[in-house]
């Protein structure tokens, strides 16, 4: 019998139900719909859609598309050119880009005034490095099925149309007594907030919720829990001699965060004292063949149940034994307990990492770690990337059921698509007074909303972020908005009453609030990015009873199978999910495309 695995990359292959040798050797076999009549060779030429991508280019295709749907009638020269443009030469514009999933402080290049490739912002000290989606979100911009235009019931309206009718919806709302929901991703963005602040307090029935498609709960209740601060950890990877990560993948999409610029940098053997050559060690237990386990020192497949007694034997060896814990076979012992002492020996220059989205599970983490008194976990920096609460948006169910619910207005979400069928969102927006939807495209909870407010892509928009605390980056428009576009927080200001635009707005709280030592806002805007000394000191409750989690750990004895849900590399959380890059680009670890 072989010893060698095998792996299938679909059901077909496992079944051998049909043969698919042609297919392998020829995935793209399908021919184009029509012919291209370019010349008599290529009529008589029989294309497949590969070549036709790669020799005319999507993005060259849909930028032309995009920004000459209407006949050009005159050409009129430049009287006096503007000095930034020539022609060939590319131009550079420092922005940031965040979406509620991703994040990323980035450079634009951009020729004859369109953005065309994303690059990484090197002054940025932690998220100056796109990863694949970031790259591809160029590419939406110039989707030809974006919204051109605000719509009411299936319908084109105006701007002034809009504004006089949710003005309305809102009063009366006010009157009846009903709540209306303000549903957004995670606000990360200092002058957002006021913006919103500013909004409920003129109409006091709306409340703020914030909610995250992939949920990070557990981890921000954890840390509310042990630390007193609802935030998101943050790690020094570059500090790290020793990584135990339990289903943490942190090279990939965990919690959001970029640490893969950190992590290599103590995976680079450098010479010792004693001459010998030493880099960081990385274990990894996990389920499921990650990225972050496919660069690990030792990897260690184990199912999440059994993930959740490794974490209470560590912890249960750190505390000299102290509680009991379920029996691990002694062939895993083996591989523990030498890693239990690398943990001890490198103190505080080591760390526990864990990916489970469980209370129990993260708050023994947090307890391994300040045992160990780890340099790694910051003391003084936390992720602010996550805001999401389950709880609350439980609220908006409650509300409905009890006839309280008069409206719901959402941005940077798509609930519809994301939240699971028992809520049937889907209903509840048919139901009630008004829903309206910011969105770039006609998504799943576009469609099901009586209001549809076409925003702008955000290399069209204007805003600010602080990813980590004292860390900002600024978000600046790369080109003219190709369609009929208006911002989210430019509404919430012009529903308010103000008559001022979002950029002054963030200009204004900038100058006034954020920049400090003389930093104007000119070299903020050019940087793109400005740290200050936003630090806070983050200390444990030591009054803290963790036998109560480490029960909640071992309780859990599952047999059989287990199954684990996570975001795909390509996909994220599928806001890009019509991204032609993103459907070609193939899986890191199992290269399976489209």
């Amino acid at each position: 019998m072989s010893r060698e695995k095998k792996y299938w990359k679909s059901e077909v292959e496992l079944s051998n139900s049909l043969d698919i040798t042609d297919l392998k050797h020829n995935e793209f076999a399908e021919k184009l719909p029509i012919d291209l009549e370019m010349s008599d060779e290529l009529v008589q030429s029989s294309t497949n859609r590969r070549d036709f991508l790669k020799y005319l280019g999507f993005s060259t295709s849909a930028a032309i598309l995009a920004s000459c749907e209407g006949p050009v009638h005159k050409s009129v020269p430049y009287v006096i050119q503007p000095e930034r443009i020539r022609p060939g030469i590319a131009n550079y514009y420092a922005t940031t880009m965040f979406d509620g999933y991703d994040a990323a402080n980035i450079l634009v290049k951009t020729r004859e005034g369109r953005p065309i490739k994303i690059e990484s912002n090197k002054l940025s000290k932690h998220h100056g490095y796109g990863n694949a989606r970031v790259h591809a979100s160029v590419l939406s911009m110039y989707d030809s099925g974006r919204v051109q235009g605000p719509i009411f019931n299936g319908e084109d309206i105006s701007w002034q149309n809009l504004d006089n009718q949710l003005i309305s919806h809102l009063k009366k709302s006010e009157d009846s007594g009903k709540n209306v929901y303000l549903l957004t991703n995670t606000i990360v963005s200092p002058t957002s907030k006021k913006v919103i602040e500013s909004f409920t307090k003129k109409f006091k029935n709306v409340k703020h919720i914030e909610y995250d498609a992939v949920s990070e709960t557990a981890v921000l209740d954890a840390h509310k829990s042990v630390y007193g601060l609802r935030a998101l950890p943050f790690y020094n990877l570059d500090k790290a001699n020793f990584i135990l990560s339990l289903g943490a993948d942190f090279l990939g999409d965990w919690m959001g965060s970029s640490y893969d610029k950190d992590y290599v940098k103590n995976r680079v053997p450098k010479k010792n004292d004693n001459g010998k050559a030493k880099m960081s060690r990385h274990i990894q237990i996990e389920s499921n063949m990650s990225i972050t386990g496919s660069n690990a020192d030792i990897r260690i497949p184990l199912k999440p149940s059994k993930q959740k007694h490794v974490l209470a034997y560590i912890y249960n060896k750190l505390e000299s034994n102290s509680f009991s814990v379920p029996d691990i076979e002694d062939s895993l012992k083996q591989k523990l307990d030498p890693l239990i002492d690398e943990l001890l020996s490198n103190g505080n220059k080591s760390v526990v990492l864990c990916g489970h989205d469980d209370i129990d599970s993260q708050i023994i983490s947090f307890r391994i770690n300040e045992i160990l008194k780890s340099e790694v976990k910051s003391k003084s920096k936390i992720s602010l990337l996550r805001n999401g609460d389950d709880k609350k948006f439980h609220n908006i169910i409650k509300d409905y059921e009890n006839g309280l619910l008069g409206g719901i207005i959402m941005s940077g979400i798509n609930p519809v698509y994301s939240l699971p069928e028992t809520m049937d969102f889907k209903s509840l927006l048919s139901k009630i007074d008004f829903s309206v939807n910011f969105s770039m495209k006609m998504d799943e909870t576009s469609v099901e909303s009586k209001y549809v407010a076409a925003c702008p892509h955000y290399l069209e928009s204007w805003g600010d972020f602080e990813f980590i605390n004292g860390e900002y980056s600024l978000c600046q428009p790369t080109i003219k908005p190709l369609f009929d576009t208006r911002q989210f927080e430019d509404c919430l200001m012009r529903w308010s009453g103000s008559e001022n635009s979002f950029y002054d707005e963030i200009r204004t709280n900038w100058e006034s609030n954020i920049l400090k030592n003389g930093t104007t806002w000119n070299k903020a805007l050019h940087d793109g990015v400005y740290s200050n000394d936003n630090k806070i000191q983050i200390n444990p409750n030591r009054n803290l009873d963790y036998s109560i989690n480490i029960e909640g750990l071992t309780s859990d004895n599952s047999d059989g199978f287990e199954l684990i849900i996570y975001s795909k590399p390509g996909m994220g959380d599928g806001q890009q999910a019509n991204n032609p890059w993103l459907q070609e680009f193939p899986d890191p670890i199992s290269r399976v495309s489209w």
